[in-house]
């Protein structure tokens, strides 16, 4: 493809004299950093960002080590690889550059090319004009907060900062071939599969497509061109727009299943061959099924926003499984799944944690595909919407985030956490149920009677909280549900506008 093709080595200039730096601290956030650039970060604190990076791998994996970078397709992604890397370099680090990739691909680079860290220059799914840098010196696991803390207690001192030369840079335009041959190791299909993928114009469209057809798989690309302007819709397997649109265009074509990826490829939403977007909750107890059956005694780690139908599903039941639920981001799944030895991790988003002996335990969203590929081919004579229909029904919300301030998010959902909790002692109820047990390892997650659920909780990656519902009895029920939480919110007050509502 012309865009890797066209793809150059970095040449360094260690001599341009640049403004005054600007690192807006609320970057700094739960397991990652992200700003609006240039507005809150400009290229002097991104080379600054860098060194002090390279300090902290340093600090752990000592002088000279090695660290590969690579940058999502933003308009000014190669910019921003650029100042950090030459942070990177001045701090002494040795740097390899793989040019234009997926988060993923990043990740899996790590262990290929046996680098002592990653950097991913990406903002995943956040809109045009935001920038961030994913993490990590552990193979298969990014920054948590204390790592993201320490980096910036570095940043907030980091006063013998000089552009100078002391590491190394070396590019290699290699490693995305041998990340799609890592994909299709192992892979097996003999049922042939009509797919549509939706990237959104983000990064996954350079990958997506290729590694489908290379299945067998009967593509159509929907938004796979590479536009940094996001003409049709943000790459955002969540948002409601892009899965309708992907659920128009499986029925359009009479496709098997229909595939949404994020911006930088960690994540994968689904559409049935019916149209039906499945929530990847579900997707993930689905797959968790399918796979207890081959792997007995399994572990399964889900988020705070997953289905509750994970804990009374008879198959995992059957087969002896263990369902630990765990706080949501990818950084504090990855790290549980490999903590408790989990088969695999599901986070309502989209990310799966696919870990050994089936993967290497990181979130990817090819891989993922990869999966749903292995389960409908596993499934020779039946369609996604028939396995589907044997879940036991309940009713979702999608994940809704009103605008709340960086500053006010944590307090606010303290508020509200004292307020359910008080409703609970006070037997108030919700739809005629009353709130039964609350669960407060990631904002609030509360039950009632009947075991419908509700969740609020501050969002790590942005200015707003999350609040995702999920009722066993009715929709109406959600927006009983949903009535209570708004509220309450409106009570506290310091939010604003939804991304999007029931």
């Amino acid at each position: 493809m012309d865009i890797f093709d066209n793809q150059k080595p970095l040449t360094f200039n260690f001599r341009e004299e640049l403004e005054a730096h600007l690192i807006s601290p609320n970057g700094f956030r739960e397991y990652d950093v992200r700003w609006l650039y240039p507005d809150e970060i400009n290229k002097k604190g991104l080379e600054i960002f860098g060194f002090s990076l390279g300090k902290y791998i340093s600090q752990k994996k000592g002088e000279g080590s090695s660290i590969v970078v690579g940058h999502d397709y933003r308009s000014y992604s190669s910019e921003v690889k650029y100042h950090v890397a030459k942070g990177l370099i001045t701090s002494g680090l040795n740097v390899i550059d793989i040019g234009l990739a997926l988060s993923p691909m990043v990740y899996y680079a790590q262990h290929y090319l046996n680098t002592d860290s990653l950097a991913m220059i990406t903002a995943s799914h956040n809109e045009n004009g935001w920038t961030g840098i994913k993490c990590g010196i552990e193979k298969s696991l990014t920054f948590g907060p204390d790592e993201v803390k320490e980096i910036k207690g570095i940043v907030d001192n980091s006063n013998d900062f000089k552009a100078e030369e002391n590491g190394n840079y070396e590019f290699r335009a290699s490693v995305r071939e041998i990340y799609l041959e890592y994909l299709k190791s192992n892979q097996t299909t003999n049922r042939k599969i009509k797919v549509v993928i939706a990237c959104g114009n983000g990064t996954a469209g350079a990958f997506a497509p290729e590694l489908l057809r290379s299945l067998g798989c009967e593509v159509v690309e929907l938004h796979c061109d590479l536009d940094f302007n996001f003409p049709n819709y943000n790459p955002n397997p969540e948002d409601l727009i892009m899965l309708n649109d992907l659920s128009k265009n499986v029925k359009e074509n009479d496709a098997d299943v229909g595939f949404a990826f994020d911006g930088d490829g960690d994540r994968l939403g689904v559409v049935d061959d019916k149209g039906n977007e499945i929530f990847s909750d579900k997707i993930g107890l689905m797959l968790a099924e399918y796979l207890s059956k081959k792997h007995a005694n399994s572990k399964f780690v889900i988020d705070v926003k997953s289905t509750g139908l994970f804990f009374n599903n008879e198959v995992l039941k059957k087969n002896n499984c263990t369902i630990d639920m765990w706080k949501t981001g990818h950084s504090h799944i990855k790290r549980r799944v490999k903590e408790i030895n989990a088969l695999c991790g599901f986070e309502k988003s989209g990310h799966f944690f696919i870990n050994e002996p089936l993967g290497l335990g990181f979130d990817d969203g090819l891989k993922s595909a990869c999966m749903m590929i292995e389960y409908l081919n596993y499934h020779k004579n039946r369609n996604l919407s028939d396995l589907y229909a044997n879940i036991k029904t309940s009713y979702q919300s999608p994940t809704m985030a009103p605008y709340c301030k960086d500053e006010d998010k944590y307090e606010v959902v303290d508020e509200i956490t004292e307020k359910i909790i008080e409703d609970q002692n006070n037997k108030i109820e919700i739809s005629g149920c009353k709130i039964v047990n609350t669960n407060t390892i990631n904002g609030i997650r509360f039950s009632l009677s009947n075991g419908s659920w509700g969740l609020v909780r501050a969002s790590s990656n942005k200015p707003s909280l999350v609040i995702v519902i999920e009722s066993l009895v009715s929709r109406e029920e959600v927006k009983d549900i949903f009535t209570y939480i708004n509220n309450l919110l409106n009570e506290i007050g310091k939010i604003g506008e939804y991304d999007q509502k029931l």
